[in-house]
């Protein structure tokens, strides 16, 4: 079922040895013929719900900016988890609460069986099928929580880290915000044009699109991801020869993401047709 595209992205599907009958979809780009990232896999990891498609992009600037350059470009993957895109729903999800049949862990197990078998099954690099890849991997928001968890579990692995937008994974979203019905609150401390009503509209908004007890279309469970990610700064990441991954971190200017977000209209789960 695989199509070459255009800048010699190939996209296509596979079945997870343990989870046959469900499709994950990708795109792929093998490494350049001339070398130079023997072991490297370059993985993009997406945000929630958002589909692997919005990596196309990137994927392609990167071909063309090195063939420009002539210099050499690591293999690339982008793929649709299950409930996403293209991909089907995760099979595990059967007769499980809707929105939160899986958790991140098993999004991680799942990215680590994918990688596993493209190992084997494709010619990715210049080394031998056995070789489990050096990852590099590049995410936006939950997809960066995934990427900690992976370099968590599998030591090793990972060599660097791009991480972009990340989710604040040991945040519920709304306690991030001053409870104006707290005790001992105190509205002489707000800002100049800040209202405590204000701070219920806000609070109200973020616990019905973001807080993690609310379902999403991937059915990917946040409930448990601020116990398992309860700190920013450790545990300790292990990459290769026992060195820490580089680490990049991207975020918005915040005055640019809140007029960003002021044309965006958010559909929330109780809403017919949402799309969250």
């Amino acid at each position: 079922m695989n199509e070459l595209h255009q800048m010699n992205i190939e996209r296509g599907c596979i079945e997870l040895e343990d989870k046959a009958g469900a499709s994950l979809w990708y795109s792929f780009a093998p490494a350049s013929p001339q070398g130079g990232f023997p072991r490297t896999l370059m993985v993009f990891l997406n945000g929630l719900i958002v589909p692997r498609a919005g990596w196309d992009s990137v994927m392609e600037n990167i071909i063309q900016k090195a063939e420009e350059d002539g210099l050499p470009h690591p293999a690339m993957l982008s793929y649709d988890r299950f409930g996403q895109g293209n991909s089907s729903p995760d099979p595990s999800d059967e007769g499980k609460e809707p929105g939160h049949g899986h958790d991140v862990m098993s999004a991680v197990r799942d990215l680590h069986q994918l990688i596993s078998q493209f190992s084997v099954e494709k010619p990715l690099f210049h080394m031998s099928s056995d070789q489990f890849p050096s990852l590099i991997f590049v995410c936006n928001s939950i997809g960066c929580a995934l990427a900690r968890l992976f370099a968590q579990i599998y030591p090793g692995t990972v060599s660097g880290m791009i991480l972009l937008d990340s989710i604040m994974a040991n945040s519920d979203f709304v306690s991030i915000w001053p409870d104006p019905d707290a005790p001992g609150f105190d509205p002489d401390n707000l800002p100049e044009g800040v209202s405590a009503e204000d701070l219920r509209e806000t609070r109200a908004k973020f616990a019905k699109a973001f807080h993690p007890s609310v379902p999403n279309k991937e059915g990917l469970s946040r409930r448990n991801l601020a116990r398992l990610l309860p700190y920013s700064d450790n545990p300790k990441l292990i990459g290769l020869s026992g060195e820490g991954p580089l680490l990049t971190v991207v975020g918005h200017d915040w005055d640019t993401f809140a007029e960003q977000s002021l044309t965006v209209s958010y559909c929330y789960p109780s809403t017919p047709g949402a799309k969250f």
